[in-house]
């Protein structure tokens, strides 16, 4: 219930008194001789629309029998792709009480609205045998044993259609210790670093089958340190590879030519031609020739093999003309934030949102997820690894990450490890950046937006960096008479044909959306922008 300070209710108690003894009309007059009006709801026209009822916290619905339930429950750095009729998402194998685990790997989904999916199983029944042929023979060139059983990780696929076929990129990483063969385990430890990652690829003719034809390997992790893998303890963080074999993104260029972009944590990101008749790397992949591992794109510390960043998502808009490079940062469990930089190049340099060039180091701006909490909510974190996509038909862009609550949500200590599939949509600044809206997308019908449904109470979010910390909301009032007060100050005016609201100096994109946090959920309009530094400004109201 929206609460009325006391004060002034006493005072408009009081005024409507005298108003009816003098048997006088309320002229909608406040106390202070200002126009007052309630705001106005947000409703919609279209008795079609439904707002999503599924539940945040799927823990009582996780398990592998439930899976017809799922909806986006289980997601992890997903892929999606669009053909023409249903969207396809496939992910990590990640999952709340490992419920993946033993079901195949790089689980997939469909979805014609993007808010309800249909689980569709898993995209690879078993590892493929080529995994550890290559690993047993890359060992045997450094004069190392076999390993018998290796320890398989399967994470991060990229799909892209190329031509008339489907096109996954998928990294498999082998958790074991380059010594002596053994999985990761304290006990284990032999002062080695644990094994490479491979990245291979699969293809299909028609993703509603999910039946994909594996292609054998792209890359794998590749070191400039030979046979040097010592590593002095398990908190030395001067990893022994150079480039990082997973997290691939796929992006065709203009032209016609076509990249892998892969790497994460080590040195950075690097981008590889890729031969668009084969979708292997166009010129031959050598572990032991640096000029096969690709262009050197990106580094968050110069000099650091061990650095915060991942997840590279490259996209190429041609509205504006560049190429956008989407970066997780930090760890995944809280921490998870996403940058992104852009290039009119497809290797770079890429700029940050200040201009500055970033392929040698420098922390990337815009930030456009980071952990946060609306009220009445646990909120959200760990929120990153993303999936860009446009549906060409309308031109519209989307947002997609996985989204965990915080830990103890509900009394339940194991809440973090509920990853959630976010889907936003995503608007472009008028100087060409992204921006990611505050509420998940649930395909509100697009009716006109009026300056009237704007005026009224709203909370908002700034994004500021702060690591493993939630975001609060803070109180926001759009008034009438076109003043804002709360957590941004100054008038404010609306552009109706470009959907966008200006608060001061700042200018916020606007779209209808659905209030996730209320009881029960409601429609409710949001909005997104940047301000100067390069940091999102959220709200919504309420």
């Amino acid at each position: 219930m929206k609460q009325v300070r006391p004060k002034y209710f006493i005072i408009h108690f009081i005024s409507a008194i005298a108003l009816l003894l003098m048997g006088c009309e309320d002229d909608g007059l406040g106390p202070t001789g200002i126009k007052t009006k309630e705001p106005v709801e947000v409703e919609i026209t279209d008795s079609t629309y439904t707002i999503p009822t599924y539940a945040d916290d799927y823990s009582s619905m996780a398990a592998w029998s439930r899976r017809g339930d799922w909806n986006l429950a289980n997601v992890h750095d997903p892929s999606v792709i669009f053909d023409g009729e249903y969207y396809y998402m496939y992910t990590t194998n990640a999952s709340y009480g490992n419920a993946h685990d033993g079901h195949g790997h790089f689980h997939g989904r469909k979805s014609k609205d993007l808010v309800n999916w249909t689980y569709m199983g898993a995209s690879m029944p078993d590892t493929p045998g080529w995994v550890k042929d290559s690993l047993t023979s890359i060992r045997a060139s450094y004069g190392l044993d076999p390993i018998a059983n290796p320890r398989y990780g399967h994470w991060a696929p990229v799909v892209h259609k190329v031509g008339n076929v489907y096109r996954m990129y998928y990294c498999i990483i082998i958790d074991n210790y380059i010594g002596n063969g053994l999985p990761n385990t304290e006990e284990n430890f032999d002062n080695t670093w644990t094994e490479r990652a491979f990245i291979g690829m699969m293809e299909t003719s028609d993703p509603s089958q999910n039946t994909w034809e594996d292609k054998g390997m792209v890359i794998c992790s590749v070191s400039d340190r030979g046979t040097d893998w010592y590593r002095p303890s398990r908190n030395n963080w001067s990893g022994y590879f150079q480039y990082n074999a997973i997290d691939p993104s796929y992006v065709i260029t203009p032209e016609g030519d076509h990249w892998l972009f892969y790497g994460s944590w080590h040195s950075g990101i690097a981008a590889l031609q890729i031969d668009s008749n084969t979708g292997l790397p166009l010129n031959e992949f050598d572990i032991n020739d640096e000029s096969t591992w690709g262009t050197h794109v990106y580094t968050r510390t110069d000099g650091s093999r061990w650095q915060a960043s991942e997840g590279p998502e490259v996209i190429y808009n041609a509205e504006t003309g560049y190429y956008y490079m989407f970066m997780a940062y930090d760890e995944l469990s809280v921490a998870y934030n996403t940058r992104v930089c852009r290039s009119r190049n497809v290797t770079g340099p890429y700029h940050s949102y200040d201009g500055s060039n970033i392929t040698d180091g420098g922390d990337i701006y815009p930030i456009i997820t980071h952990p946060y909490a609306f009220n009445n909510h646990s909120g959200w974190v760990g929120f990153s690894h993303n999936a860009t996509f446009q549906n060409e038909e309308t031109g519209d862009w989307y947002y997609s990450s996985q989204a965990r609550l915080p830990a103890n949500t509900g009394g339940n200590a194991y809440s973090n490890a509920i990853m959630m599939g976010h889907v936003r949509k995503i608007r472009w600044t008028e100087d060409g950046w992204p921006v990611v809206m505050p509420e998940r997308y649930t395909g509100v019908p697009e009716q006109e937006i009026s300056e009237e449904e704007l005026v009224g109470d709203w909370e908002s979010i700034t994004l500021n960096y702060q690591y493993r910390d939630q975001q609060q909301s803070v109180d926001l009032k759009l008034t009438a008479d076109h003043q804002a007060t709360g957590a941004v100050s100054g008038d404010w005016s609306f552009d109706p044909v470009n959907d966008v609201l200006t608060v001061g100096d700042l200018k916020l994109h606007v779209e209808r959306e659905v209030d996730w946090e209320a009881t029960p959920r409601k429609l409710t309009i949001v909005f997104s922008g940047l301000n100067s530094a390069g940091i999102s400004v959220w709200g919504k109201r309420i």
